[in-house]
Formats: structure tokens, C-alpha cells, sequence
């Protein structure tokens, strides 16, 4: 493992632990600084105990660096590896078998922290055959959402990334804001060339409730929506859930062929257990998404898939266990099935 290697892996740990404080950007530093140092410069500097003099080095970035590069154990990492680990039930564990891919992740495109292939390599290595890459839409300024000429070029990318990691499969997307009147943040002409669209509420998340649930529902019957995401907007401690009627809420998933997502963050595990249990009764489809802002984030599905199995979802409606083809199958609406049980 190279000190490059190790420092990245750490990293992909405390981003998995959730831990976003002064420690994880102490890491990040120092990975990007050990990108941009020569290996021979890290390896004469390790030697010399100098690594420290290269700003954005400290103590614990330098042991890093160094027993990485005497081919040992990195034992900071090996403490991570083993107090990291994103807990699994046995009845979540089915779930997270019939997993194939992930329809819900940001890159450095918008506000994730890794780069489009540095993502997909680890969907690739948690076994996943695609990923959907959804980076927010540009309402959302403070996430730097992808206007339609930033998000024509991220097609272009992902386009050359599908050659190069064949037979995994990047599938385009976005997150796409629903302004306050239930319209999108992108037009009729961009959102029909994705593979598929979430559509999330991110501003004005106090509206009344009967105002909310307008808003939801047209968002929900547009034809370019494949996934309601993150339903009530809640953050576990910090913010109360949207006021909405749920039962008109997934009455029109249910009808209009639109997925509710497991949001599997943990700051959110969005919708609660109670909604959950409501859409189960509608008849509407799942998907368990991670929302990973970084490589670590990306292991965060077992958090869904342990709730999907407490509530009982069943597991033939979380399109995610589809293949590729069939979930674009499934999108496209010709897949057989009309959404109804």
C-alpha cells in the first residue's frame, strides 16, 4: 500500500464513520499533499524524519505515511477498519445481497468530495454493477447545482468513464430541486435524456401543509421523475419533518410510477419507520440510496436496508435489485408493470 493508498483509505474510513470534524479535514489535507509530493520525495522525507516540514503534514498523517512505506501494518488504519464498520442485521443483510447498484450519490461535480471515478471504483468494489450519478441541480447555489452547460459536460465525462470501467455502469442522473410551485430545476428537454431523475425538496421546507403536499404531488406525477427523495427533509436532532398529507403523497407515487427512496444517510433515514410502513400499504416502490458526499458514504446502504427490513418492504419493489437494463426498462415505464398492486 502506498502512502497515497493508505492516507486515501483512511479518509474513505472516517467519511464512512461520518466523522466530518477537524480530523477528517486534517486527512484530506494531507492526501493532497501526498498526491502533489513525488514518491521519492515522500520516501527520502519519511527517512529523514522531515515529513512534518511539508505543510499540511502532522504527526498523525506523517506515521501514516511512513508505515505505509515500510510495508507493514498502518496501524491508525487498522483501527479504523475495525471501529467503522457500518452495523448489518441478518434480516438487512438480504437487502444488501440483492443490492446492484446505488441511484443516489454526489461528486466534486456539485458538493461531493470525491471525483465521478473515484466514486465508481468503489461502487465497483462493494460489488455493485452501476451506480446513478445524481449531482444537484442549480437552484441549489450552496451545493453548486450543474446548470444545463455543466451538466451537458458531466454527460460528456461519464460517457468516456463507461468505456474505460466496462462492464460497470455510470447511469446519468440528477437531484433536481422542486421549486415551491412543484416545478423542476431543470427543463422537459435536459431531464429526458437522464437515465433517471430524484426529485427532493431542499428550500422553504416550513411551507404549510397543504401547500407542501401540492408542491410533492406535481412533482411527483411529472413524467421525468423516477424517485421521490428524502421525503420529509428531516435531520435526526435538528430538524423537524416537512408538514405534508402522506396519504396523498404516496397514493400519487403509487399511481404515477414514482419510487420513494430509503434516504440511508444517518443524520436523516428518511422517511420514518411510520411513513414507511404507509407507502408499504400504497403499493409503491423503493429504492435504498446511500446520498454519499464521498467514497466512504457509499457503504451507508446497509442503514436503509436494516430499516426496509424491520418494516417489511418488499423486496420485488425496491428497483435497485434490478439489473441496469431493467431499471431503465422500469423508468421508461415498459417494463410491465404498472406500479399497482
Amino acid at each position: 500500500m502506498t502512502p497515497v493508498e493508505a492516507l486515501e483509505r483512511v479518509v474513505h474510513c472516517l467519511d464512512r464513520a461520518h466523522e466530518s470534524g477537524f480530523k477528517t479535514k486534517a486527512f484530506v489535507r494531507a492526501l493532497d499533499v501526498a498526491r502533489a509530493t513525488p514518491a521519492d520525495e515522500l520516501a527520502e522525507r519519511a527517512a529523514a524524519g522531515t515529513l512534518t516540514d511539508l505543510e499540511g503534514i502532522g504527526d498523525s498523517s506523517a506515521t501514516v505515511i511512513q508505515q505505509a512505506l515500510a510495508g507493514g501494518t498502518v496501524a491508525y488504519l487498522t483501527e479504523l477498519e475495525g471501529k467503522t464498520q457500518v452495523p448489518l442485521t441478518d434480516a438487512g443483510a438480504v437487502y444488501r445481497q440483492a443490492l446492484k447498484g446505488d441511484l443516489h450519490l454526489h461528486s466534486r461535480w456539485s458538493d461531493g468530495g470525491a471525483t465521478i471515478e473515484a466514486m465508481a471504483r468503489t461502487a465497483i468494489a462493494l460489488g455493485h454493477e452501476y451506480m446513478v450519478l445524481t449531482d444537484h441541480s442549480p437552484r441549489l447555489t450552496v451545493a453548486h447545482g450543474l446548470s444545463v452547460e455543466r451538466l451537458e459536460q458531466q454527460l460528456a465525462d461519464v460517457a468516456t468513464l463507461n468505456h474505460q470501467l466496462a462492464p460497470f455502469r455510470i447511469l446519468t442522473g440528477i437531484e433536481v430541486d422542486i421549486l415551491e410551485d412543484g416545478t423542476l430545476d431543470h427543463g422537459d428537454d435536459m431531464l429526458s435524456r437522464l437515465d433517471l431523475v430524484i426529485a427532493s425538496v431542499h428550500s422553504k421546507l416550513r411551507m404549510a401543509g397543504k401547500e407542501m403536499t401540492e408542491r410533492m404531488v406535481r412533482a411527483v406525477a411529472n413524467p421525468h421523475v423516477d424517485v421521490l427523495g428524502h421525503c420529509t427533509g428531516r435531520m435526526i436532532g435538528k430538524r423537524d419533518p416537512s408538514s405534508f398529507d402522506p396519504d396523498y403523497v404516496f397514493a400519487a407515487c403509487a399511481h404515477f410510477h414514482t419510487a420513494v427512496e430509503i434516504n440511508c444517510r444517518p443524520e436523516r433515514l428518511d422517511p420514518p419507520r411510520d411513513l414507511l410502513k404507509m407507502a408499504i400499504d400504497y403499493g409503491c416502490w423503493f429504492s435504498i440510496d446511500s446520498d454519499a458526499h464521498s467514497t466512504g458514504q457509499l457503504e451507508w446502504q446497509p442503514l436503509g436496508c436494516n430499516r426496509a427490513a424491520e418494516v417489511g418492504v418488499p423486496l420485488d419493489r425496491v428497483i435497485n435489485t434490478f439489473t441496469a437494463d431493467r431499471l431503465l426498462a422500469w423508468t421508461r415505464g415498459d417494463d410491465g408493470d404498472d406500479g399497482a398492486e
